[in-house]
């Protein structure tokens, strides 16, 4: 009984290798939005909280500490969103989804230790995708070729 074997031919391969190349593309541009997004609402909101929770704010922690935590999220939008926008300096992507990696490990420490488990979670996931990013980035535009 003679059995056939499938071969895939370069067609069928460039086909898979493209949508399989297009469909991480769209992963990590979703990544990239949602991080630029949520780090500007957190940044802003460390920055000129809202008053119904500043006191809640100032009692967790300084406000010298929320100005260093603010700024460097916003900054990270920038980064995240400029760069596409004004098709230079892409490499900065890869730069501001690292230092977005450091934040959210320092973040996810901070909360594991005041046993904050939920926003542990959350950091952890904003880790990943940071990490993602960056990872992407770094490869697709490596550092000061503009």
């Amino acid at each position: 009984m003679a059995t056939t074997v499938e071969r895939a031919t370069p067609s069928s391969m460039t086909h898979s290798v493209r949508s399989s190349g297009r469909a991480m593309r769209i992963v990590v541009w979703t990544c990239q939005i949602l991080l630029a997004l949520v780090f500007l609402a957190h940044g802003l909101m460390m920055l000129f909280p809202p008053a119904s929770i500043a006191e809640q704010m100032n009692a967790a922690m300084p406000r010298w500490f929320q100005m260093f935590i603010g700024v460097p999220e916003v900054l990270a939008f920038i980064g995240l969103t400029l760069p596409p926008l004004a098709r230079r300096h892409r490499w900065l992507m890869a730069w501001a989804a690292a230092g977005l990696m450091i934040v959210m490990i320092c973040a996810t420490a901070f909360h594991l230790y005041r046993n904050e488990i939920s926003s542990a979670a959350t950091t952890l996931v904003l880790l990943v995708m940071a990490t993602l990013v960056a990872n992407v980035r770094r490869r697709e535009y490596p550092a000061f070729t503009g």
